[in-house]
């Protein structure tokens, strides 16, 4: 039987994290995109919004910055009548406003990717933890990165979100020993 980390017990939860999670993003719309979905994770769980997903890519524009750095009211009163994602105010308007955070960064540093790898210094950290209790929630990193992306008007970017997506775009590798992903 194969073995993998404690939380990936059910599905999408397996196929999340067999092909994706811990493993090292560098495109700018995928790195925009998990951002996006971390934020709207606060409060939720992560199986939630893997099971909304494509409705977020569709309701999104597949999370094309530009695109959704446009979205008018009318737009964004559509995406809060959108039963396919989680319809909250806040995050809904976060997703816009940092869209446009995300172009002011992706211009300042040539891309959303050159910015946001410094903070591991431009390769992933490999964790080695043996029980879930040791996976941190936040961490020095994640705090400096939620810090920086505060100052240039990103929201729902807190220190505890900003490690999870450290973890999804594989800035960070979580995965425990043991687990099938691990040790690579």
């Amino acid at each position: 039987m194969i073995q993998r980390c404690w939380w990936a017990r059910q599905e999408p939860e397996i196929t999340y994290h067999d092909t994706e999670w811990g493993v090292p993003v560098h495109d700018d719309r995928l790195l925009f995109e998990m951002l996006i979905l971390e934020g709207a994770q606060a409060g939720l769980s992560w199986s939630t919004i893997l099971r909304k997903r494509e409705n977020y890519r569709k309701a999104f524009d597949h999370f094309d910055p530009e695109l959704v750095a446009r979205y008018t009211p009318t737009r964004i009163a559509r995406l809060l009548a959108n039963e396919g994602i989680v319809r909250n105010r806040l995050k809904v308007r976060s997703a816009v406003g940092n869209a446009q955070a995300f172009l002011a960064t992706r211009d300042e540093f040539g891309s959303f990717d050159a910015f946001i790898w410094r903070f591991v210094g431009g390769k992933p950290k490999r964790n080695r933890w043996a029980r879930p209790a040791e996976v941190p929630a936040r961490t020095t990193e994640s705090d400096a990165m939620s810090k920086d992306l505060q100052r240039r008007g990103f929201r729902f970017v807190g220190s505890t979100i900003c490690y999870a997506f450290m973890q999804a775009v594989g800035m960070v590798d979580d995965h425990l020993v043991g687990c099938f992903r691990g040790g690579r």
